[in-house]
């Protein structure tokens, strides 16, 4: 790819030398030295300015940046969305004598630690860290499903399945939507949309996968089985993502709290929060919650795929009408389809009800989770859009892991999940409403595209 800086060749800089000699005998001399020299500078800065306003929004380099970032979904997100099956298999099989709760808290982890990193990455990435950090955490993320296939004890299921795995997958992912804020503008939405379309692929794959393999190959050929496909992903993405604009001076902390002074990003980031406590609740409890009801147990397993299977298509579509009328106007009334699914879905008896409210709310879920990215990049310099990730996916962390307990505490209170429902679409009813006060602020009116 071209450099973005002007390149001053030897004549340029003879020029300019033999015009500062003569300057300092002929004054009359200094008015075109000085010339000279601002045309150079006017040039390096209207280089740079270019490279940051003629974003690419397509061709064959920045589609691979978002292939790239679509396996790296697929091997981190994608293998965290088969925790339900772990779950399932160490209850029943490795930890039969640790409670059902101690086991979840290794799930848990995962999806806390995924979002955590953001803080320590997005800045990495505002100062230009990108390749070293992402091909060290993807390693270790290798190393830790394999030694997955070794583990013994819940201490050691704990720290590589639950550390290891949450927080490698975090250095590999947090960087990847800042990345794609340097190759798309006009089109950050479908490339954001397609782009995390990989965990809901692999949201499918991976339980599948490791479902039907462990009965015929084992649990520790599994795991590596696993690994291998981890190995190939994550390749691709190494080789294929990479930034395109230079680095800026930003803040010198890891959190800009002068962001949250900003009443827009300060809401927006309640929204994410408000968001993800509500919606991680039907997703986790789904198929248990079909159990309890008398859908057999092999076929509730698959609920989470369905979820994910109808997640894949709503990153698509939405992603492709958020680029003509704005992220946060898909993401508002797709939010009440998923308050409306929520409601219903204590109420579900058949399975073919269940089948319906996974894939009606995996729209909705696919919609939220992948457009939620693009407006805080709109709320951000392309200088600190790392950190304002960062910052936004801890935000997103906190509620991620508060979610399912909270609403684990209210079925064991109450011992059915009717008021569950009722507290998780409430809590997403909230996000909606600040989403519609952010959009508000933004644009100053209650109509137009953001």
């Amino acid at each position: 790819m071209p450099s973005p800086y002007p390149q001053v060749s030897l004549d340029d800089k003879s020029f300019i030398q033999s015009d500062m000699t003569l300057a300092a005998t002929s004054p009359s001399t200094k008015s075109v030295v000085d010339e000279k020299a601002y045309s150079i500078n006017d040039i390096a800065s209207e280089s740079t300015q270019t490279a940051e306003d003629d974003y690419p929004d397509g061709g064959i380099r920045a589609w691979l940046v978002v292939f790239g970032v679509t396996c790296g979904a697929f091997a981190t997100f994608g293998y965290l969305n088969a925790w339900g099956v772990f779950q399932a298999y160490y209850e029943e099989n490795m930890m039969k004598d640790v409670s059902s709760s101690s086991v979840a808290w290794i799930g848990s982890i995962q999806n806390a630690l995924v979002f955590a990193p953001g803080l320590i990455t997005g800045r990495m990435f505002d100062k230009g860290y990108l390749k070293l950090p992402m091909a060290i955490a993807s390693a270790v993320l290798i190393v830790a499903t394999l030694l997955t296939a070794e583990c013994t004890k819940y201490w050691h299921f704990l720290l590589c399945q639950g550390f290891a795995t949450g927080i490698a997958s975090g250095v590999v992912f947090g960087p990847m939507i800042g990345v794609l804020a340097h190759w798309f503008k006009k089109r950050k939405s479908v490339a954001f949309a397609l782009a995390s379309s990989g965990s809901a692929i692999g949201g499918i794959t991976f339980p599948i996968v490791s479902r039907n393999l462990i009965p015929h190959v084992g649990f520790a050929w599994t795991m590596r089985i696993l690994a291998f496909v981890q190995l190939g992903a994550l390749m691709v993405s190494n080789l294929t993502i990479a930034r395109r604009l230079p680095i800026k001076p930003t803040a010198t902390s890891l959190v800009d709290f002068r962001a949250f002074k900003e009443p827009a990003y300060a809401v927006y980031c309640g929204a994410g929060f408000l968001g993800f406590l509500g919606f991680t609740t039907l997703i986790t409890y789904i198929d248990i919650s079909a159990v309890s009801v008398g859908v057999p147990s092999h076929f509730a397993f698959y609920l989470v795929s369905c979820v994910n299977a109808g997640s894949a298509v709503g990153r698509v579509i939405g992603g492709i009408i958020a680029d003509k009328i704005g992220a946060v106007n898909v993401i508002a009334p797709m939010s009440l389809i998923a308050v409306a699914t929520t409601l219903g879905w204590p109420f579900a008896r058949t399975e073919g009800e269940f089948v319906a409210v996974a894939i009606i709310f995996g729209l909705s879920w696919g919609n939220f989770s992948s457009l939620i990215f693009a407006p805080v990049v709109e709320l951000s310099n392309v200088g600190d859009v790392g950190t304002r990730l960062g910052m936004f996916m801890t935000v997103l962390a906190c509620g991620s892991v508060l979610g399912p307990p909270i609403s684990g505490a209210i079925n064991e209170k109450t011992g059915t999940y009717v008021p569950v429902a009722i507290f998780a679409g409430c809590v997403i009813a909230g996000s909606i409403c600040s989403f519609l006060a952010v959009r508000f602020m933004v644009l100053r009116r209650w109509r137009g595209k953001f």
